[in-house]
């Protein structure tokens, strides 16, 4: 009965560790994807961390005061959305 009861499953013993593992695997790269997203939105391209505006915003609020004219407007910002 002892001799029985020592060989019965020890040979498949490691894929219960390895199926464990993988269990816990899925919840932490759940985990770690949903903070990446969150701390995507509030990071930057720009080195010292501070959000860079968007180019054809800036180009609108410089038309808005009335730094540029119309003429200068229109070809900037085609130029924007072109490259």
């Amino acid at each position: 009965m002892w001799m029985d009861y020592e060989g019965y499953g020890m040979g498949w013993h490691w894929l219960g560790w390895l199926g464990m593992g993988f269990f816990w695997l899925i919840p932490l790269l759940l985990v770690l994807a949903a903070v990446k997203y969150l701390m995507g939105s509030r990071r930057s391209n720009t080195p010292d961390g501070k959000s860079k505006p968007d180019a054809l915003a800036v180009l609108e609020e410089r038309y808005a005061r009335g730094e540029i004219n119309r003429e200068e407007y229109v070809q900037k910002r085609d130029d924007l959305k072109q490259g």
